[in-house]
C-alpha cells in the first residue's frame, strides 16, 4: 500500500501483536510504536490511536478513510463501535433510510449529537429506496441530526437515471442538503459503472465488488472508465459471501497461506481490494469492536502482497466460484420465461447463511413483489441455469429461499 500512514506499524510488530497478543490489541500496539520515548520521569502518556490511511474520493476533492464502517446493523445499541471508528479514523460512514427499521440512522444521529466537533471530520452516506426522495432525505437529516449528508445514493440502482433525478439532486445541492450524490449496485455492476461514466453527472458509486470480480474483463474495464470519469468508488460486500454456505479444500488452501503470512483470510480479501488504487474506500460491515480492530489492524499493516498472493487469490476465486452469487443477471434474469428477482433471492440467503443475519434476510426478501415471493418456488429455472456462467443450481436455492423466508 502506498498511502502515508500516522503510524509506524513494522511487519514484525503487527505479526507479533495479531499472533500474540489477539486481534483486539494490534492498535493500541501499533500506535504505541510511533511514540518517542518518555523522559523516565515523567508520568506515561496515553496512546493515541493510529488512523486509518486515507484516499481521494474521486474527483470530489475530499479525502475518505480507506476503511468505511458499513452501518447495517443497529448503532443504537453499538455506540462504543461508532466511538472506537472515530477515533481510529475509521470517519466514512454507511447507512440507509431502511436499516434496522431506522435504527442505524438514529444510532449515527444520537452519537453525532452528543459528539457535535465529530461532524466536520466524518463523511456520512445514507441511502433511499427512490420514491420521494425529498421526503426520504429529510426524514434521513433528521434521523442522523445532521443538516447534510456528505454523499446521498439511490440505492441498488440499475442505473438509467431520469433527467428529473439529476434536476433533483442540483436542487439537493443548492439547498445543501447533500454534497454529492451517486448510487449502490449490487447486481450487473459493470454495466452500471459504465453507464455512470458515460452520464457525466454521477459523483460516485458504491458497487459489489471483491478478489473474485476484480479479475473479470469487463469489471477492469468499468473501474477503469470509473476511474478517469472521476467517480469516487467505495466497495462493499467485498468478503465475496456465499449462498452456498460450505467449507472447501480451497479455503483451507488460501486461509493457510495468508495466516502463515500473518492475515486472516477476511484481512487478506481487505489488503488485495486496496492494492487496487481505484478504490478509494473499503465500506465494511462492523457491529463489533473486535470486527473493527481486525479491518483496521489490515489497514495500518505497511506489507505489500506479493505476486503469489494475488496468484492464491485468484486460483481461490475459480476453485470456489460455483457456490457464490455473482450478480450478473442479465444472464440470469434475461432467460427466457423469467420471472424471479433471482439476484435479490440470492443476496438474502446470503445475509442468511453467511452473514448469520436472519432478521436482515428477511427484511430484504419481505421488499421483493409480492407475486415473485408468492410463485417462487413454482417458477421454471431451466433457462436461467443455463445462463448462469458460474452453473448456480438457481432452482434449488429458490426452493431454499422459498421455505426460509416465505
Amino acid at each position: 500500500m502506498n498511502e502515508k500512514m500516522d503510524s509506524n506499524v513494522s511487519r514484525r510488530d503487527f505479526v507479533k501483536a495479531l499472533g500474540l497478543m489477539g486481534v483486539g490489541s494490534v492498535v493500541g500496539a501499533g500506535s504505541a510504536l510511533a511514540q518517542p520515548a518518555a523522559p523516565a520521569d515523567a508520568a506515561p502518556a496515553a496512546a493515541k490511536p493510529a488512523k486509518v490511511p486515507t484516499r481521494a474520493f474521486g474527483k470530489t476533492g475530499v479525502q475518505v478513510s480507506m476503511l468505511g464502517l458499513g452501518g447495517i446493523f443497529d448503532t443504537i445499541s453499538n455506540q462504543l463501535v461508532l466511538k472506537q471508528a472515530v477515533d481510529w479514523g475509521v470517519t466514512y460512514w454507511d447507512t440507509a433510510e431502511g436499516y434496522q427499521n431506522g435504527n442505524s440512522e438514529k444510532g449515527m444521529g444520537m452519537f453525532l449529537e452528543k459528539n457535535p466537533q465529530a461532524r466536520k471530520d466524518m463523511f456520512i452516506v445514507t441511502k433511499s429506496g427512490g420514491r420521494d426522495l425529498t421526503d426520504s432525505l429529510n426524514k434521513s437529516l433528521e434521523r442522523l441530526k445532521t443538516d447534510y449528508v456528505d454523499a446521498y445514493f439511490l440505492h441498488g440502482s440499475t442505473g438509467g437515471f431520469k433527467p428529473e433525478t439529476k434536476t433533483w439532486v442540483e436542487k439537493a445541492k443548492a439547498d445543501k442538503k447533500i454534497r454529492f450524490f451517486g448510487f449502490s449496485t449490487h447486481s450487473n455492476m459493470a454495466k452500471n459503472l459504465q453507464d455512470a461514466a458515460k452520464a457525466g453527472w454521477i459523483d460516485c458509486i458504491m458497487l459489489k465488488y471483491d478478489y473474485s470480480l476484480m479479475q473479470a474483463d469487463d469489471m477492469k474495464a468499468a473501474m477503469d472508465a470509473a476511474a478517469k470519469a472521476g467517480i469516487g468508488l467505495t466497495a462493499m460486500k467485498t468478503q465475496a459471501r456465499q449462498a452456498i454456505k460450505t467449507e472447501t479444500e480451497a479455503d483451507l488452501k488460501m486461509g493457510g497461506h495468508f495466516i502463515k503470512r500473518g492475515f486472516t483470510q477476511e484481512q487478506a480479501k481487505l489488503k488485495i481490494l486496496w492494492d487496487n488504487p481505484q478504490l478509494s474506500c473499503i465500506c465494511s460491515q462492523m457491529p463489533s469492536v473486535t470486527i473493527l480492530q481486525a479491518n483496521i489492524a489490515a489497514a495500518l499493516d505497511k506489507t505489500t502482497l506479493t505476486a503469489q498472493d494475488h496468484r492464491i487469490m485468484r486460483e481461490y476465486a475459480e476453485a470456489t466460484r460455483s457456490l457464490r452469487c455473482a450478480g450478473c443477471t442479465q444472464f440470469c434474469e434475461a432467460a427466457p420465461g423469467h420471472e424471479a428477482p433471482i439476484g435479490d433471492v440470492m443476496r438474502c440467503l446470503m445475509y442468511h447463511r453467511s452473514y448469520g443475519d436472519q432478521e436482515l434476510a428477511r427484511t430484504v426478501f419481505r421488499q421483493l413483489p409480492e407475486a415473485a415471493r408468492r410463485g417462487l418456488a413454482g417458477f421454471d429455472y431451466a433457462a436461467a441455469e443455463r445462463a448462469c456462467p458460474h452453473g448456480l443450481p438457481i432452482a434449488q436455492l429458490m426452493r431454499e429461499a422459498n421455505a426460509l423466508f416465505a
